[in-house]
């Protein structure tokens, strides 16, 4: 790749000790960005063993900065712990304990990876903030546009739904038009030690699974299993409906005859789980709150492509704003599991518009 040696702004680059923010921050230096390189630090004092090991965590901050030393920038480690609990870890027992099911990283990336490190960048006199995320960032005719990642396996929109729309112009995606595999061959050719390092997955902050972080970290409330196939007769017993989730089928403990059943809704008012049949399982609508758009309401279409869940390609939908800060939408099929707490993510073609949080479903 042919080396830019004009000059151009400076740039903070948030590394994570992986291959993605490696080359990121790598190519933005060859294209002749003064760039610095900066870890947000998350991991307490007595991190748990297996929480934090693949980023954030004190051996991902070695590895930033070794790559940071080879591509000769400076490096600062951040510490954001604070904040992090606050706003990630905090809420989330008490989020599931409510019935519904959360998604951190879409609050991590709007409060802080985002939005503290964009008013950081600027306090270091910096233009831009630069990350690995596979976005792309389109010049628009009313502004900055965010689009999926050509790496369909890797697009990571579906978390950046809730970005102050205004901090947009500040941000560069350097990898939204490559693979992943391309990225690991940039990373070879470049001799960096985590070319092959394995990409992080699931919640920083938990060492195993959701249900054994919750296991650990709340206590069981046992309460009625109600089958709504059955005239909501009483087929069981559950340990606390925060061991639960819209759509789950294994792990309900029912008996034999009642096998085939999913997970319909739970209700902390009287701490009870409801299952029925698959059919049962799937909603024509829902309404979303804490909505948050990426480009001027009055531009929003009213035929949209959404997400409801991050694996799960778009569907078409229908979009009726309620307020500034909330909207329903009315799917043309009937959409399997929708869950509340999570993100629903709107898009107009590969354009992310937007999304809200789920409220409600019918």
């Amino acid at each position: 790749m042919e080396t830019i040696t004009q000059s151009k702004p400076k740039v903070l680059c948030a590394m994570s000790g992986g291959v993605d923010s490696s080359v990121a921050t790598s190519l933005l230096k060859e294209q002749g960005y003064e760039v610095i390189g900066s870890m947000m630090r998350f991991w307490p004092d007595d991190r748990p063993a297996g929480a934090f090991d693949l980023c954030c965590s004190p051996e991902a901050a070695y590895d930033a900065r070794r790559i940071a030393d080879k591509i000769d920038i400076p490096f600062y480690l951040l510490d954001y712990r604070d904040k992090f609990d606050q706003i990630v870890v905090d809420p989330f027992i008490p989020s599931y304990e409510g019935g519904k099911t959360p998604n951190p990283c879409v609050w991590c990336n709007r409060e802080i990876k985002f939005g503290s490190f964009v008013k950081r960048a600027q306090l270091l006199g910096c233009e831009f903030m630069a990350t690995g995320h596979y976005v792309r960032r389109v010049e628009g005719k009313d502004g900055i546009e965010l689009h999926r990642g050509d790496d369909d396996g890797k697009d990571q929109t579906y978390f950046l739904w809730a970005l102050p729309k205004e901090i947009l112009k500040y941000i560069l995606f350097p990898l939204g038009e490559l693979s992943k595999a391309e990225v690991r061959k940039l990373a070879a050719e470049r001799d960096f030690s985590v070319a092959d390092k394995k990409s992080s997955s699931g919640l920083c902050f938990i060492t195993t699974s959701v249900r054994d972080y919750l296991t650990e970290f709340s206590e069981e409330n046992p309460g009625p299993i109600y089958d709504a196939a059955d005239d909501y007769k009483q087929i069981g017993t559950h340990k606390g409906i925060q061991f639960y989730t819209i759509g789950q089928r294994k792990g309900l403990g029912l008996y034999h005859s009642h096998l085939i059943r999913f997970v319909l809704d739970l209700r902390p008012e009287d701490n009870s789980v409801i299952v029925g049949m698959r059919e049962q399982c799937q909603w024509q609508a829902l309404s979303a709150v804490k909505a948050n758009f990426l480009t001027n309401i009055d531009k929003l279409p009213k035929r949209v492509m959404a997400q409801t869940r991050y694996r799960q390609n778009p569907i078409p939908a229908t979009l009726e704003l309620t307020s500034e800060e909330s909207f329903k939408l009315v799917f043309d099929e009937p959409v399997f599991a929708i869950t509340l707490g999570q993100s629903t993510v709107l898009y107009e073609g590969d354009r992310l518009l937007g999304g809200g949080v789920i409220e409600t479903r019918s």
